[in-house]
């Protein structure tokens, strides 16, 4: 499911990774997904007392970057895909006035991060 953003949008998600703890919040988040972590484990990992973390949870939350759900009574935090596939449909919406080949090296560099598995087909033997 994908979501739109708008610009409003667009500059909660920026201005909230532009805080460097909150960036390395989200990073963490995106090494671990699809995974989810507890509040605690963010916190520890960024050294970052909990009720501060609390709070840079909460802006990525609102920011559309993180989503959250409650598993018992911790707190846990995960990557949002659609949101970051929203915040970049929304930075580079206008790019190359529709001309792809423009584009084409910006696409490039996002593929070595995710390369698609390759199938290996097996051929049976014949008895």
């Amino acid at each position: 499911m994908s979501r739109h953003i708008d610009e409003s949008g667009a500059r909660d998600a920026l201005a909230a990774l532009a805080q460097p703890t909150r960036l390395d919040v989200f990073r963490l988040a995106v090494r671990t997904f699809p995974d989810a972590l507890p509040a605690g484990e963010f916190a520890r990992a960024c050294d970052v007392p909990h009720n501060t973390m609390s709070t840079h949870l909460a802006i990525l939350t609102r920011a559309g970057l993180l989503a959250v759900e409650r598993q018992g009574r911790a707190m846990h935090y995960r990557f949002r895909l659609d949101g970051l596939r929203a915040l970049m449909k929304f930075l580079a919406g206008d790019c190359c006035g529709g001309r792809a080949e423009i584009c084409a090296p910006l696409l490039a560099d996002l593929v070595p991060c995710c390369p698609p598995k390759r199938r290996t087909s097996r051929v049976r033997a014949s008895v």
